[in-house]
């Protein structure tokens, strides 16, 4: 008896826990149908294998790092200023001292730094007005610069040009020029195009720090290959190679910059000097007292990651604790904060290293969020706009206009009526009939649409309705268009209750 007695309460348990394990399958599925995203998302996170978490850029950081004054004042400076009429003193900066200074920078680099009044000014107008601004350039100079160093190597091109990034967009990856110029290097859409810089719907490789960076190596090299002289390359980068060959002819073929400046552009006689100026402030920063914000993340302290599903910012940084802002700083090529899963092209999504850990160990649960996310999206619901379609007939008279030699019989038989039908419509008591007189032989029945539904009438098919009795409910309608307009091969296919399609 005892032994019957745990026979069925061993088999009773057995059965019990094999439905509790068959029953949370049914219970996820039910559940993720109908739980809200946020908490569908913690529910994910817990289940994350978890790498320690790295320190986020801080917010106040990523503001200073996308903010376009910096950029604005620079351009409108290199536009608009004289330097050539300023006369700036600065104690600190002695004219001998500059010289010197001057002269051991040309020591080093392939550029012709020699000192003249101009560049004198425009340092010392940068030292004057643009201490703090440069403060920060130096410390975002900390992210960019290893990334243009590579570039400019790979196409020897001298690395004192990573400073011409500062001139032309105060690194800023998202200035725009008052022309439509964009990015670090400012390209425009058609020379970035012959540098196979893309621009889509969802993104711009001139925005791209790492794409725009090796398109203006190669352009560089490219104009040293024309014009054989780095400070002719700059000229040209700025004012576009045509310029500065009419600038050579005018100033009857001296090739030297200082030369040839009276005959360029106003923005462009500014570019140099203040290209000059730049490396001259970044090489003796701490000499005039300029102390860098440091940048609190390198570019080494990042990594990419290819993205197998579109995926936006805002569910990047739900996943994975980072903020969106840090999320656009890294990845600024992305317009409008979506990163688009092409099955031509791999897109990437650059992070802080940890985070990227995180990631690749989680991708499968991250990915079925983002499933999660879109199933819940409404979708179309082609019901409701077949059922917007109101059905509703207005009907008309159709008349027939009665001709020389005709009978009553005659236009009865041509409208499929019987003579009394024919009289009985137009209220006739004789079967007497006149040349020009009008018969109502029919009604023309018009499906108007509701303001919700589409261009296309319906009609619904009533009991006893065939193709050609419907067909003569509408002006300029035939059997043929009703099947044509509706894909029908058997006329006898209709059913009470149809819709069909009449114009």
């Amino acid at each position: 008896m005892n032994y019957k007695v745990l026979t069925l309460l061993a088999c009773g348990l057995f059965s019990y826990s094999v439905m509790g394990q068959n029953q949370p399958t049914t219970q996820t599925e039910t559940l993720k149908k109908e739980m809200d995203p946020a908490v569908y998302l913690d529910s994910i996170k817990k289940t994350f294998v978890n790498h320690a978490s790295s320190a986020s850029i801080e917010k106040r950081w990523l503001n200073e790092l996308m903010n376009q004054d910096l950029f604005k004042d620079l351009e409108a400076e290199l536009a608009d200023a004289n330097f050539d009429d300023e006369d700036i003193r600065l104690d600190e900066l002695p004219t001998e001292l500059l010289k010197e200074r001057l002269k051991r920078l040309n020591e080093k680099t392939p550029f012709n730094v020699e000192y003249n009044e101009t560049l004198e000014k425009v340092i010392k107008s940068f030292l004057k007005k643009r201490k703090r601004s440069f403060e920060r350039l130096i410390g975002l100079s900390e992210y960019y610069f290893p990334m243009f160093e590579e570039q400019l190597a790979k196409q020897n091109v001298p690395l004192e040009v990573k400073y011409l990034s500062i001139v032309e967009s105060a690194l800023n990856p998202t200035a725009k020029s008052r022309v439509g110029a964009t990015g670090l290097w400012q390209f425009m859409y058609p020379t970035g195009k012959q540098y196979n810089l893309e621009v889509t719907s969802y993104t711009d490789d001139r925005i791209d720090p790492l794409k725009s960076s090796e398109a203006a190596a190669k352009f560089l090299s490219d104009l040293y290959g024309m014009f054989g002289d780095w400070d002719l390359v700059l000229a040209s980068y700025n004012a576009g190679p045509g310029n500065v060959s009419k600038a050579i002819r005018r100033s009857n073929g001296y090739t030297n910059y200082w030369n040839i400046r009276p005959n360029l552009p106003r923005e462009t006689q500014n570019y140099l000097p203040a290209f000059y100026a730049t490396m001259y402030i970044f090489e003796y920063a701490k000499e005039h007292g300029i102390a860098s914000k440091k940048s609190p993340i390198k570019v080494v302290e990042t990594d990419t990651i290819a993205v197998k599903k579109t995926m936006s910012f805002d569910q990047i940084a739900s996943l994975l604790d980072v903020s969106k802002e840090e999320i656009t700083f890294l990845n600024p090529t992305y317009k409008l904060g979506v990163i688009p899963y092409d099955s031509g092209k791999q897109n990437f999504l650059r992070l802080p290293i940890k985070k990227i850990g995180l990631m690749a160990s989680n991708e499968a649960k991250m990915y079925a969020y983002v499933d999660y996310v879109d199933s819940r999206k409404e979708q179309p619901n082609y019901n409701i706009v077949a059922e917007s379609i109101v059905e509703t007939a207005s009907v008309n008279p159709r008349y027939h206009t009665i001709k020389k030699g005709e009978s009553l019989g005659t236009i009865a038989n041509k409208y499929g009526l019987s003579q009394t039908e024919l009289k009985k419509l137009n209220n006739m008591k004789s079967s007497v009939i006149y040349p020009g007189k009008k018969l109502v032989v029919g009604k023309t029945a018009v499906a108007q649409a509701s303001s919700k539904g589409s261009k296309s009438n319906f009609y619904t098919v009533q009991r006893g309705d065939s193709l050609s009795s419907i067909s003569k409910k509408f002006a300029g309608v035939t059997v043929s268009k009703l099947k044509s307009l509706n894909n029908m091969k058997d006329a006898d296919a209709i059913r009470p209750g149809m819709k069909l399609r009449v114009n």
